[in-house]
């Protein structure tokens, strides 16, 4: 009964959804300048996070942090309800007679925990990105007319149905706008546009991120206790979470830019992962694939130190067993 227990899907699920849904809330508007700040090119409208964060608020007002924030707390509760259920599942096809896992195979379920994941992962960053880029956008659009007069337009690659048209003010549809044009143009394809930029970021975040948890939060497990406390939890993921994010940010860079579908005046065009790391290499140098990095660890540290901390307190088993 207890393996049982352990493995309640639903109970996961629910945990992961809660969790995923404090987090997202809390850290979304430094989400928002990551993704900013990752899309400049050569021509920078943001110093860093402060600066976007600060120039987002005067220009689009509080709300306008939060551009994007829809899609994220519609998709978030079973994008990481999937993979903490995931990783709980695959740790426990992976144990052996109770005995603990070994590095390796801790590494494969959390390999198969971001693998499983990207179904949700993929299309929902593709449209949280275009909402969250509008604004960069725009005040890029804004420079670029004052200083190049009304040619300066914004311009989306061929095929792509989110273009700017001719006015030199870009337009910020609604998710369900860019979605319906997708759809309608490319089909399921277009919602999975950078799936494998997806894929290459999330498996190798979870590879390095699950394996550091589970370590660093059995540190704080007395002997009489089956958990560790909330606060070594949450202290847990943040750390572990910090990490991996760093560890992955190159490829995050990667995957942002191949996922943005429209681009200002004078700013490149991938045709895929390696067109696009060796336009970034050679054009902006190997520091631009760190760009964001200190807004990704401050986005993923609460936000899987609230995943871990609301998982562990086991919300999902409590709600459950009032029914």
């Amino acid at each position: 009964m207890s393996d049982k227990k352990k493995i309640s899907l639903p109970a996961k699920l629910i945990n992961g959804g809660v969790a995923g849904l404090v987090g997202v809330t809390c850290v979304f508007p430094i989400d928002l300048a990551k993704t900013r700040l990752q899309n400049q090119q050569e021509k920078a409208v943001y110093t860093g996070m402060r600066d976007c964060l600060v120039k987002t608020i005067r220009s689009e007002g509080f709300f306008g942090m939060y551009r994007g924030a829809a899609v994220n707390l519609t998709l978030v509760t079973p994008e990481k309800a999937i993979k903490l259920a995931a990783n709980d599942i695959f740790r426990h096809l992976l144990s052996q007679d109770g005995k603990e896992l070994s590095l390796v195979r801790e590494m494969l379920a959390g390999c198969g925990a971001g693998t499983c994941q990207v179904v949700v992962t993929s299309p929902m960053e593709m449209l949280k990105i275009q909402l969250q880029d509008a604004g960069r956008l725009a005040a890029h659009q804004q420079t670029a007319v004052g200083r190049d007069g009304p040619a300066a337009i914004t311009h989306s690659p061929p095929g792509q149905p989110y273009a700017a048209g001719s006015s030199t003010v870009p337009r910020r549809p609604s998710a369900t706008a860019i979605a319906s044009d997708l759809l309608r143009t490319q089909g399921l394809a277009g919602l999975y546009k950078g799936l494998g930029a997806t894929l290459l970021r999330d498996v190798p975040f979870s590879i390095i991120y699950f394996p550091l948890f589970a370590n660093i939060n059995k540190l704080g497990q007395k002997p009489s206790a089956e958990k560790a406390s909330f606060l070594h939890s949450f202290l847990s993921g943040c750390v572990a979470g910090s990490v991996a994010a760093v560890a992955v940010t190159p490829l995050d860079v990667l995957k942002t830019r191949i996922q943005t579908l429209q681009k200002g005046l004078g700013e490149d065009t991938y045709s895929g992962l390696i067109d696009c790391a060796r336009k970034v290499w050679s054009h902006e140098g190997p520091t631009a694939f760190m760009k964001g990095a200190g807004c990704r660890a401050l986005v993923i540290a609460p936000l899987f130190g609230i995943a871990q901390g609301v998982y562990f307190i086991g919300i999902g088993e409590y709600i459950l067993g009032l029914f």
